[in-house]
């Protein structure tokens, strides 16, 4: 697992997609979703490290996000077009502008058979603005830094206020750090790893959520 992070992390770092892509198919050909969580999510979060020491440019930080997201999106294919007896459900990342985290469990989901509306980056007003339109019933929220996750708290406060009837479930690195902070924020859920958003979804379709 070590020399397939540092692989993916050294194809990244050189802008190479061609090796990266070809790491990713190679290892992912057994079970995608866990190399992404276990190898290419470490890879990211490796080089984050890195840049916040110094070692590596935020162009590379930017760009690695940028190819990773682009592979995921080739590897994990749409799910059957054909879904019913669904909760009408979205996906964002709140404030911040980091997208792999979402587009990963986008992706996941999608691939599982679920529907979802991707509402890329929001702030909280604009958000229930399009929670209320769409008549959302669980939104996913993605965060990278403490700030942002923080605003869940307000999230919650405006969809209380609207008696909107929302299941909200967040995720991100702040949420794994601090395991009680999804509750402080006032979130329904929170998820270590994109897998277990499906198993959050279908908790809630059951009615156990």
């Amino acid at each position: 697992m070590e020399k397939n992070i540092d692989d993916f992390m050294e194809a990244l770092l050189s802008l190479n997609r061609v090796a990266a892509r070809r790491i990713l198919e190679d290892a992912a050909s057994i079970d995608k979703i866990s190399f992404i969580e276990n190898v290419v999510i470490a890879a990211l979060e490796r080089i984050g490290e890195g840049w916040k020491s110094g070692i590596f440019a935020l162009s590379q930080v930017y760009m690695a996000g940028r190819i990773c997201e682009e592979l995921i999106d080739e590897i994990l294919p749409p799910g059957d077009p054909d879904r019913k007896d669904q909760p009408k459900m979205a996906i964002c990342v709140l404030s911040d502008h980091h997208k792999l985290g979402k587009t990963i469990v986008y992706s996941l989901l999608r691939a599982s058979g679920f529907d979802l509306l991707d509402y890329g980056t929001m702030e909280v007003e604009e958000l229930v603005q399009r929670i209320k339109d769409d008549k959302i019933k669980i939104i996913l929220v993605s965060v990278l830094m403490l700030h942002s996750a923080l605003k869940v708290k307000h999230l919650k406060e405006k969809l209380d206020s609207l008696n909107l009837d929302v299941k909200i479930v967040v995720g991100g690195a702040p949420f794994r750090f601090d395991k009680q902070l999804w509750q402080e924020v006032g979130a329904d859920a929170m998820c270590s790893t994109a897998s277990e958003a499906v198993l959050v979804i279908k908790s809630v379709m059951e009615g156990s959520l």
